[in-house]
């Protein structure tokens, strides 16, 4: 995709798409904050997609376990849900290069879509493990291949001297929806409608997010896709792992990332309220505190990494940043309990805000391989989706000996040598003098 053209836009000479110009005041201040205003729709559409696939985030394990199944299952049925997610997110960046973003958008939300239909209209209500494993599963292709074909297409349009802003925006709804808002609207809705209901609501939110999305950027010129063969462009976006070795580290650097995010998610819920006694409300709360405080530096920090360094971002506020929030969002309520509430969200707050420390990878990516953005950009979805299944399976093999604390523990060591990896991730000197002077020269248009 990276060395295409565009058709009915025109790009720069570092191969990004310029703005079109505002036509409103409104196109005009979305400009500023950094978001190619035709693309605002598709902003917007994600985050009312993400709010939909995060409403069950907070509840969906207890609720599985209140009918009946055993905790360590329900774990095994989120691992392979992001074993199918981290091959959904690999995929999405090749697919993207070969059909064009907008389709793969359009088949993850026909996914999503048909899955959670067969997950709701024939797994539960027959209780049965195998169509429950079945559909939810295969459900886990959807939301990728919509979520980051949109975040490639990001990539792809976004000025260069604004890339960290964009794409701060991009996880900004992104995590505003999975699990902030989601979570939220789940604690609105479980007491009146229940949990099965609720999961209903959050198809239809799912159904519109994704039409907005799709409908509403028609004026975002369509990227030329590449003609290579489906298996020679997936595979050569596992290529670039070896041949440009600091695109695989970064891999690696992505998956720890949101590992223990989804490692908590199924087990967080339980401990806080069956072990530390905090209501389900209570635990909400603390989630909510987590996410809230992560979407908004999410875009701060996507801001700032464009005016001071990309690299140094990721390795001191996400790296450094999270090995010692995870363990204070351990020590906080384990050892103050639901009496101290306030204190506990705030441990969850700081575990957000240095979540959001590694944003500016994504901006970094391409640029490690510069030649073939396309595949970096898979690369970097596939260590997205693999976070999915590593959270969950660090719980399923470490918590039945280890307990908690073990788990914990593993997740800040993960994160320390993320920390350590990301000092590695350096751009050829070429490139970085070239990032240089394409930021020199357009702060020198502005002014």
């Amino acid at each position: 995709m990276a060395g295409g053209t565009f058709v009915g836009g025109a790009r720069s000479a570092t191969g990004t798409l310029q703005d079109i110009e505002p036509k409103t005041a409104f196109e005009r201040f979305v400009s500023w904050a950094g978001i190619p205003p035709v693309m605002i729709w598709g902003f917007i559409g994600t985050l009312l997609f993400m709010i939909g696939d995060g409403v069950e985030s907070g509840y969906l394990s207890p609720y599985l376990v209140s009918l009946g199944f055993q905790e360590h299952d329900v774990a095994g049925l989120f691992t392979i849900y992001g074993l199918t997610a981290a091959i959904s997110a690999w995929a999405s960046g090749a697919l993207s290069d070969m059909w064009g973003s907008r389709k793969v958008m359009l088949v993850g939300l026909a996914i999503w879509i048909l899955f959670q239909i067969g997950f709701l209209g024939f797994a539960l209500p027959s209780k049965s493990w195998a169509l429950i494993t079945l559909f939810y599963g295969l459900r886990g292709f959807g939301y990728p291949l919509f979520a980051f074909g949109f975040l490639v297409w990001v990539v792809s349009t976004a000025p260069v001297q604004k890339l960290g802003s964009a794409v701060g925006w991009f996880w900004f709804c992104f995590t505003a929806g999975l699990p902030t808002l989601g979570t939220t609207i789940a604690g609105v809705l479980l007491p009146i409608i229940g949990g099965y209901s609720t999961l209903w609501v959050a198809l239809s939110f799912v159904i519109f997010g994704g039409g907005l999305a799709l409908l509403g950027m028609q004026r975002v010129p369509r990227v030329e896709t590449g003609n290579k063969g489906a298996i020679k462009t997936l595979f050569m976006s596992l290529a670039i792992g070896w041949q440009r070795p600091k695109v695989g580290i970064g891999c690696i650097v992505r998956a720890i990332n949101t590992s223990a995010e989804f490692g908590f998610l199924v087990f967080m819920p339980l401990y806080f309220t069956h072990t530390l006694g905090f209501t389900m409300g209570q635990w909400l709360a603390v989630l909510q505190a987590i996410f809230i405080s992560n979407i908004f530096f999410n875009l701060f920090l996507g801001i700032i990494s464009d005016k001071l360094s990309w690299r140094y971002t990721v390795l001191i506020m996400g790296g450094v940043g999270s090995t010692l929030s995870t363990m204070a969002l351990y020590f906080a309520p384990t050892l103050l309990g639901p009496d101290h509430l306030f204190i506990v969200m705030i441990a969850g707050a700081f575990y957000g805000m240095t979540l959001a420390g590694y944003v500016p990878l994504s901006a970094l990516m391409p640029y490690l391989a510069p030649e073939n953005k396309a595949a970096a950009m898979s690369l970097l979805n596939l260590g997205a989706g693999a976070s999915v299944w590593i959270g969950p399976a660090i719980v399923y093999i470490f918590e039945p000996a280890f307990g908690v604390f073990g788990v914990m523990v593993v997740y800040s060591i993960i994160y320390c040598i993320s920390a350590i990896l990301t000092y590695f991730l350096k751009l050829d000197p070429e490139v970085e003098a070239h990032l240089h002077a394409t930021r020199a020269s357009a702060k020198g248009l502005a002014h």
